[in-house]
C-alpha cells in the first residue's frame, strides 16, 4: 500500500514541479497584471475621472468631487465649498491621490516600476477603505467581515482581494510581458559592454 501512496506521491510531485518549473518568473506577474487590468483598471480610472470633472484639462485642478471622495467629513463643514479648504496639506494630498489614481493602475498594467506601483496601489486600497468606513459612513453589510460567510463585502471581501492581486506582481514582478522585462535586458546587455 506505501508503495502505490509514493508512486502517486511522486507523479503528483513531478506534475505540479514541472508546472512550477514551467511558469517560474514569468506567469504569475503577467496573470495578475491582465487580471488586474481586466477588473481594476477602468474602476480605478472612471472614479479618477470624476475627480478631474470627466476633463483632462482639470489634472491640475481636481474638483469638488475629488475633495468629497477623499475629504467627505471636511467638505460637509465647508459646505462643499473647496475655496475654504488650505492647499497644504489638504490640497496637496487631492492633487497627489488624484495623480496615483490614474499614473499607478497604469504603471501596473504596462509592467513599468511595477514592484513600487503594486505597493502604491495597496497603500492606495488600503487608505480608499479606511475613508469609505471612517468617512461616508459604510454600512456593516457593506464592510462585512473576514469569515462571515458572505462573499458580496465590497469593502473586507473585495478588497481584500484586491490587494492579494496586487501583492503578485509586488512580490514576483512583472513577467516578461512588461517594461521592466524590457528595461532590465537592455541594461543587462548594457554591463555587458562596460
Amino acid at each position: 500500500m506505501s508503495g502505490l501512496i509514493g508512486v502517486f506521491y511522486r507523479l503528483y510531485n513531478g506534475i505540479f514541479g514541472l508546472l512550477e518549473r514551467l511558469t517560474d518568473g514569468w506567469f504569475l506577474g503577467v496573470t495578475a497584471r491582465a487580471i488586474f487590468a481586466s477588473v481594476l483598471l477602468v474602476f480605478f480610472w472612471n472614479s479618477a475621472m470624476t475627480k478631474i470633472d470627466g476633463s483632462f484639462m482639470n489634472i491640475f485642478a481636481p474638483g469638488a468631487g475629488a475633495y468629497a471622495q477623499m475629504f467627505p467629513l471636511m467638505m460637509e463643514e465647508v459646505s462643499y465649498d473647496i475655496s475654504q479648504i488650505a492647499f497644504f496639506p489638504y490640497g496637496l494630498i487631492v492633487l497627489l491621490g488624484t495623480w496615483a489614481e490614474f499614473i499607478l493602475p497604469a504603471l501596473v498594467v504596462i509592467g513599468l516600476f511595477t514592484r513600487a506601483a503594486s505597493l502604491g496601489m495597496i497603500v492606495f486600497i488600503v487608505v480608499m477603505s479606511y475613508v469609505d468606513v471612517t468617512g461616508h459612513g459604510a454600512d456593516a453589510k457593506t464592510i462585512g467581515a473576514l469569515f462571515d460567510g458572505d462573499p458580496y463585502s465590497v469593502i473586507s471581501d473585495d478588497r481584500l482581494l484586491w490587494i492579494f492581486l496586487l501583492m503578485v506582481p509586488m512580490l514576483k514582478g512583472a513577467g516578461f510581458l512588461s517594461v521592466d522585462s524590457l528595461l532590465d535586458a537592455y541594461y543587462r546587455k548594457r554591463e555587458q559592454y562596460y
